[in-house]
């Protein structure tokens, strides 16, 4: 159905969805396009701020603030459509399509024990991070419900390369309540990648976890809660890459011609000819026949 045709809530609604649905790293890509199909600069423009609000909670879109690295995400959003940043004590707004940070505000916190455990946590996670990601952004937040006190860990690193016609993204976020001898740590780890260069391919994977964490002390706790989630990242990795080599190899399976065994050993063709035209010179027209039927043998 043609959008013209639709009522103002009806393409309201499809534009919002379409923006949402688009990959990490192409949101304003994909509000461009739009743009050029709807021709309607108010209505755009309100779906992109409130799409765009949705797809950094969604992506955990990451930003400096203050010099500071901050995850936007659901956890540290306080409404109007302005997030929070427990480091610089900020609130704000970020306009996605834009690129830029509105209407900064201070913002208090109650500097507890929870809020110590928070900076203690975000050190060793920070070390973790570094270590393990080429350009990699973390943060934890600190969270109050009914009364008990949570804190969330995200991780989030990207790769877009759109000249290359392809995008990346790998984040976790880590949930543990604050207790004083046993938590539990809820986790999910999600990875998410696109290629548009011959296919319009999209691969999600994604994973629950649920850990035990023994509470001593806080030095303790953040070093324990890194060395698990590196454990279980590193499971996951693994498991992910296992998963798209049978991927791979079933797919090559069903593209080729004949079942032959796939081995993936690169073949040197130039030493190959350079061998045979020791042996075969006076004979070329045989050896260039000969390797085109070697090629298609093996195709």
């Amino acid at each position: 159905m043609s959008l013209t045709v639709l009522s103002k809530k009806e393409k309201e609604r499809v534009i919002r969805r379409l923006l949402i649905q688009a990959p990490p790293g192409e949101f304003v890509n994909a509000f461009d396009d739009l743009c050029l199909l709807i021709r309607d600069e108010k209505l755009m423009h309100h779906q992109g701020e409130c799409a765009g609000h949705q797809h950094c909670q969604k992506y955990s879109v990451p930003l400096c603030l203050d010099g500071n690295p901050v995850l936007l995400s659901h956890h540290n959003v306080v409404g109007d459509y302005r997030f929070f940043d427990h480091q610089s004590k900020l609130s704000f707004k970020f306009d996605l399509l834009q690129n830029q940070l509105r209407d900064i505000q201070s913002h208090g916190i109650i500097r507890n024990e929870t809020e110590y455990l928070r900076a203690v946590v975000l050190c060793a996670l920070k070390l973790y991070v570094n270590d393990h990601y080429p350009t990699g952004n973390c943060n934890v937040l600190r969270k109050t419900v009914k009364n008990k006190e949570f804190l969330i860990a995200c991780i989030e690193d990207h790769n877009y390369e759109s000249r290359d016609n392809w995008n990346g993204l790998w984040k976790s976020k880590w949930i543990f309540q604050v207790n004083p001898f046993l938590t539990q740590v809820t986790g999910r780890i999600f990875v998410q990648a696109h290629f548009f260069k011959f296919v319009n391919l999209h691969i999600e994977i994604s994973k629950d976890l649920k850990e035990s964490l023994e509470i001593v002390n806080q030095a303790q706790l953040a070093l324990h809660f890194a060395r698990l989630v590196e454990e279980q990242e590193n499971k996951f990795q693994v498991a992910v890459l296992e998963e798209l080599q049978e991927l791979s190899n079933e797919a090559l399976r069903k593209i080729l011609r004949r079942d032959l065994p796939v081995t993936r050993t690169l073949i040197d063709w130039q030493r190959i000819l350079s061998d045979l035209n020791l042996v075969m010179y006076p004979k070329l027209g045989y050896v260039i026949y000969s390797r085109s039927v070697l090629c298609n043998w093996i195709i």
